[in-house]
């Protein structure tokens, strides 16, 4: 399991922000139960073909998030957390209706295998949709528009 993407979104993150989401679309077998969820899509559901509804709660697997973003893009509701990155999903992103927020801890702790790690790069939270969805991650810290 060392070399999986089964990195999870610690607790803290979703109290701050007090949304509820319809759906996890990138969750393990069984869902997080810190996550506020009501369903959730495992990889075996296969979220890029599996119809997003509702408000979605976005933690891509880091080794290709681009496809997963496209589809939140196109999807227009909901929150996730992407690492900063300089490739081309990145620049779709970012001219996108989305908000960003750069988490202030450039080493955000995940539970990985039950326990807090830390990965090598920085995250941030997106937003797109609603105002709250904005709002939930302007709790985090200052946020930006991405769109110009």
């Amino acid at each position: 399991m060392s070399n999986s993407d089964e990195w999870y979104t610690p607790p803290h993150i979703f109290d701050i922000m007090a949304l509820h989401f319809d759906v996890d679309v990138c969750a393990p077998e069984g869902g997080i139960p810190w996550i506020p969820a009501t369903r959730y899509i495992t990889a075996i559901d296969d979220a890029l073909v599996t119809p997003w509804i509702g408000r979605v709660w976005m933690n891509p697997p880091y080794s290709g998030p681009g496809k997963f973003v496209n589809k939140w893009i196109e999807h227009g509701n909901g929150c996730g957390l992407v690492p900063l990155s300089k490739s081309r999903w990145f620049s779709t992103l970012w001219a996108s209706a989305a908000s960003i927020v750069v988490l202030r801890d450039p080493h955000l702790k995940f539970i990985r295998n039950g326990e807090l790690k830390g990965i090598f790069m920085p995250t941030a939270i997106i937003a797109i949709g609603p105002q709250e969805n904005h709002d939930a991650i302007a709790r985090l810290g200052p946020s930006r528009t991405l769109a110009a």
